[in-house]
């Protein structure tokens, strides 16, 4: 009898042989493969540019503060 260890090893490396000769092609999405007219792309651009407006927005906040403080420090 085999023990429990050897069959768990020996059934890990069938599966990870079985699931390698069955791979499926992995398909890139639109905008990795050069469609920059697609949809997907598009939502990507409008997500990337919905960020870079909430960083210059949060960023211009703090500036502000910081120029608020200036302000009021001479003022005293």
């Amino acid at each position: 009898m085999k023990s429990p260890i050897r069959l768990l090893k020996q059934g890990s490396a069938l599966a990870a042989v079985a699931l390698l000769l069955d791979a499926i092609d992995v398909q890139a999405c639109a905008a990795c493969t050069g469609q920059s007219d697609s949809a997907l792309a598009q939502g990507m651009n409008w997500g990337i540019m919905a960020l870079l407006m909430v960083i210059g927005i949060v960023l211009s906040g703090v500036a502000g503060f910081f120029v608020f403080i200036s302000k009021k420090n001479r003022n005293v």
